[in-house]
């Protein structure tokens, strides 16, 4: 099957073909990208082939657009728009690719009424890692980023913090419009459209794309598991994402359904009396709870508590080549034969 169409069209060949190989270059992409820097060139091929979704220059609008097979027309503005045009979107030309594929994919998304027609071509299975531990101070998220980071080296990989106070936003110096919280609410609602939704919040760090965290604790714990299993489904099957990593918070009834929803799952620990306490009243609440077999899943791993402080602004992307990197790719390394 075909992916359906994303049409740019702009007149500026640099321009145009700068943001052609930003979108070649983004995984998350459930369309099948095609560039023209001339509109009769655009309109010809659209004759053809119905265009889903059209990203266009304010300088190449015109009437004859509107007699195509066209789902949804966004314009490329520089500051202004023809009168006529005025009840299409438009984005900002001079902004970062990723912006501008943002605010387009946003557009897209609102007043849909129907699922995607057509999923990703040749979907492989996505492959969903969990890491979790029921220890504080165990370097649980660096983790989780370190195994993102090394996965999108090699695949498309997207990496959900499902922590109610992450941090990440500050760590990373960035703030979010749109997070986590906007996506749990359209899983909630079972938006038929969840997937463009997401595709238009998602940001990047490292060449790993990231659901920007929750602002508010509560959103976390008010979700429940019918939110998070209708959300991987939506990115299991309507996503281009090879791989899928969850960074699992402390809710713990959540957290079974999650773990037991991921194919492998890693355990930060330590081994001080405490730790080891809260990880045997972990393992007592499982056999309560019946779900002794999870245990068979999770592989313990000991991280250096000792390692070298790295500065806040590189610390995301300078944690693939550190020690937690490195026993991250020695782990990966060893699947399937590291789970019994």
């Amino acid at each position: 099957m075909k992916k359906n169409i994303f049409a740019v069209c702009d007149p500026e060949p640099e321009y145009a073909g700068n943001l052609l190989n930003f979108l070649n270059r983004t995984h998350r992409l459930p369309f099948s990208v095609q560039v023209f820097t001339s509109l009769d060139h655009l309109i010809l091929y659209a004759k053809e082939n119905p265009i889903e979704l059209l990203l266009i220059s304010s300088k190449l609008l015109d009437a004859r657009l509107r007699q195509l097979q066209i789902g949804k027309i966004v314009v490329l503005s520089e500051g202004t728009v023809e009168e006529e045009w005025q009840e299409s979107t438009s984005v900002y030309k001079y902004q970062s690719g990723t912006a501008v594929l943002q605010e387009t994919l946003a557009a897209y998304s609102e007043n849909r009424d129907e699922t995607p027609r057509v999923l990703p071509v040749g979907k492989k299975k996505q492959t969903r890692y969990g890491i979790y531990s029921p220890i504080g101070r165990c370097l649980k998220t660096s983790f989780a980023l370190a195994i993102g980071q090394e996965k999108a080296r090699s695949g498309g990989t997207l990496y959900i913090n499902l922590e109610g106070n992450s941090g990440l936003g500050k760590l990373m110096g960035r703030s979010f419009v749109h997070t986590l919280s906007d996506v749990l609410y359209f899983a909630r609602q079972q938006d038929p459209n969840l997937i463009h939704r997401i595709n238009g919040i998602i940001q990047t760090v490292n060449h790993l794309d990231f659901i920007p965290p929750v602002n508010l604790s509560s959103d976390i714990f008010q979700a429940g598991w019918k939110d998070w299993e209708y959300l991987i489904r939506v990115l299991s099957s309507q996503s281009s994402y090879e791989t899928l990593v969850l960074d699992i918070g402390n809710d713990t009834e959540n957290a079974i359904e999650l773990m037991k929803a991921c194919d492998y799952v890693f355990m930060p620990i330590l081994n001080d009396t405490i730790s080891l306490a809260k990880l045997s009243q972990f393992e007592s609440m499982l056999h309560i709870w019946e779900e002794e077999n999870l245990m068979n899943r999770i592989t313990k791993v000991c991280l250096p508590q000792q390692m070298v402080i790295l500065p806040a602004d590189t610390y995301v992307e300078r944690l693939l080549y550190s020690e937690i990197g490195d026993i991250a790719r020695e782990l990966l390394s060893q699947i399937p034969f590291i789970i019994a």
